[in-house]
C-alpha cells in the first residue's frame, strides 16, 4: 500500500529542519570568515562550486558513456565521454572566475518605510577586467531559479514579485540594479544575508558566495488609511507670551489710556521723554498645544492599530506644519515642527514595544518568496 500524504510530511518538515538549520550554521561561519560591510570583493576565501542538479544528471550521463564504451570498445565514445568531461571542468573554472573579483557596492534606500513596504536596496556592481555574464542576487532563503512558466491565466494575481535579480557586467564598467525585500515586522532590523550566484555557461556548475550589507532599516508602523481627524489641542495655562496691546509695544510697557491707574504710570519715563507709559499687567495667555498621546486612543484598538493611528496623524501635522508632541507610555517628545522633530517620533514609534517587536531566534528575517 502506498504510503499516504500525510505519512510523509513528518518527513518533509524534517528534511526543511535539517536544511534550514545547515543553512543556519553554513551562514553563521561564512559571516565569520568574511563580516558584514557596506562594500566586499569576491574571491577565491568566499566564492563556493558544487555542481548543480543538472551537473550530477550530467555526471551520470557521462559515467553511462564509459561504461557502454568500455562494454562495447566504441573508440568513438571515449572520444565523446573525454570531450564532455572535458568540457565540464573548463566549465568549472568559468563559472568560479564568473564570481572572482567582482565588487559590490551597496547604497541604503531613502525615504521612509512601512511595514508592508517593500524595501529598494541599491547595488553597484564593478566587473573589474573581466566580463561577468548570468549573475544572480537575492536575499538569502528564497530559491535560486524562478518557477516554471505559467499561463497568464493560471498565475495568481496575488503572488508577490520575485524577489531576485538578474544581470550582466562588462569588463572596466559598472551596472546598478535593484533588489527588494518585504521587510516581516516594525523595528530597527538589518537588512538580510545577500546570495551572489551565477551558473554561467553551462548550467551544471553554481558558484556561489554570501555577503551580509551593513545597512539597517528603519520601518515605521503602517500608517492608518483612511486616519482620523487630528486630535484638538490641550489648552496650556500660563506658558503664553503676554496680551499684545497695540503695534510696536514692547513686552511688559504700553501707552498710558484712558483710565488707567496712576500708580501704573511710570513716572520717571515721562520725566525723560514727556510721553505717559504705563505698566502692563495683562496675564499670559493660555497656549494650545497638539498632544498625540498613546494613552487616549480608544480602548478597543490593539497596539499596532494605536500606534499605525499615531503615525498616521505625526505625517498628516508635519505636513500642515502644526507644532505636535508625542506621548508613547512613559516617554514625552515636547511639540515642535521639522524633519529632525518628525524623525525622532517616527523613530519612536518604530522602535515601541508591541507583539510585533519580539526578536525572533535564529537567523536573520527570511524575505517572501
Amino acid at each position: 500500500m502506498p504510503p499516504s500524504a500525510d505519512a510523509a510530511l513528518p518527513q518533509t518538515a524534517a528534511s526543511n529542519t535539517l536544511r534550514d538549520a545547515f543553512a543556519q550554521r553554513f551562514d553563521a561561519w561564512a559571516l565569520a570568515r568574511h563580516p558584514a560591510g557596506g562594500r566586499t570583493r569576491l574571491t577565491h576565501r568566499n566564492v563556493y562550486i558544487l555542481p548543480t542538479r543538472t551537473g550530477w544528471f550530467f555526471a551520470l550521463l557521462l559515467l553511462v558513456l564509459l561504461v557502454l564504451s568500455i562494454n562495447y570498445q566504441l573508440n568513438l565514445g571515449y572520444l565523446l565521454t573525454f570531450l564532455l568531461a572535458g568540457s565540464a571542468m573548463m566549465a568549472m573554472h568559468v563559472t568560479h572566475n564568473n564570481l572572482r573579483g567582482l565588487q559590490l557596492t551597496a547604497r541604503p534606500p531613502e525615504g521612509l518605510l512601512h511595514q508592508g513596504q517593500s524595501a529598494r536596496l541599491g547595488l553597484l556592481l564593478q566587473g573589474g577586467a573581466r566580463d561577468r555574464w548570468g549573475l544572480a542576487l537575492r536575499p538569502a532563503g528564497t530559491q535560486a531559479t524562478p518557477p516554471a512558466p505559467q499561463k497568464k491565466a493560471r498565475r495568481k494575481a496575488s503572488r508577490p514579485p520575485y524577489p531576485w535579480a538578474y544581470a550582466d557586467c562588462a569588463r572596466n564598467s559598472e551596472t546598478a540594479l535593484t533588489l527588494s525585500w518585504t521587510p516581516p515586522r516594525r523595528g530597527l532590523l538589518a537588512w538580510p544575508l545577500l546570495t551572489v550566484e551565477s551558473y554561467y555557461p553551462l548550467g551544471v556548475w553554481t558558484a556561489w558566495s554570501r555577503w551580509q550589507p551593513q545597512i539597517e532599516l528603519l520601518v515605521l508602523p503602517a500608517a492608518e488609511h483612511p486616519a482620523p481627524p487630528l486630535p484638538p489641542a490641550r489648552p496650556t495655562p500660563g506658558n503664553g507670551p503676554a496680551l499684545a496691546r497695540g503695534g510696536g509695544e514692547t513686552d511688559g510697557v504700553r501707552a498710558y489710556r484712558t483710565g488707567d491707574s496712576l500708580r501704573h504710570v511710570l513716572w520717571k519715563k515721562f520725566a525723560r521723554s514727556d510721553e505717559l507709559i504705563s505698566r502692563d499687567t495683562a496675564q499670559p495667555q493660555a497656549r494650545a498645544e497638539l498632544w498625540l498621546d498613546f494613552a487616549t486612543l480608544p480602548a478597543q484598538l490593539d497596539i499596532e492599530a494605536r500606534l499605525s493611528r499615531l503615525c498616521a496623524w505625526v505625517l498628516a501635522a508635519d505636513r500642515t506644519g502644526t507644532p505636535y508632541g508625542l506621548q508613547l507610555g512613559g516617554q514625552q517628545i515636547r511639540p515642535a515642527t521639522g524633519a529632525a522633530h518628525r524623525a525622532a517620533c517616527l523613530r519612536l514609534l518604530a522602535l515601541h514595544p508591541g507583539p510585533l517587536l519580539q526578536p525572533r531566534s535564529g537567523a536573520a528575517p527570511r524575505a517572501k518568496s
